[in-house]
């Protein structure tokens, strides 16, 4: 299993509502729009929105710059590789430079592959709970 990370930050005329909006109801479908999916073989597809909170050590609120982490995993450095290939194509290209421009800050987007994830037991008896999806506040 292979996981992709891509950091984002919103446009700043646009409200976090604006931006959750714009992409999953725009971005995030913009293979359906073009009529070639950009992620084939991709396992799962996510958007988490970022929401700064205080700092439990220093009291403070420290914005990390970033509005959304975008999560796509892959079977294997195959389907990534191919996953790439697809969205750097030149015919493609102006399609997506041009949606981003309704959406991110900037194309220059920290994009990173994890190579290792480890987790720690939290359980009363050192069990290693399964993950639990983030609920949207009001949905």
């Amino acid at each position: 299993m292979l996981k992709q990370i891509c950091f984002f930050r919103k446009r700043p005329d646009m409200t976090m509502e604006e931006f959750l909006d714009y992409y999953e109801n725009h971005h995030s479908k913009l293979g359906q729009k073009i009529g070639k999916p950009s992620i084939p073989n991709a396992v799962r597809y996510v958007r988490r929105y970022l929401e700064p909170v205080k700092n439990p050590v220093t009291g403070e609120i420290h914005d990390s710059g970033y509005d959304c982490i975008m999560e796509i995993w892959w079977n294997c450095r195959e389907d990534f590789e191919r996953s790439q290939a697809i969205v750097a194509d030149p015919e493609r290209l102006p399609f997506t430079k041009a949606d981003e421009e309704h959406l991110f800050a900037t194309h220059a987007n920290p994009i990173c592959l994890v190579t290792e994830e480890c987790d720690s037991p939290i359980g009363p008896n050192g069990e290693i709970y399964d993950w639990v999806p983030v609920v949207r506040q009001g949905a």
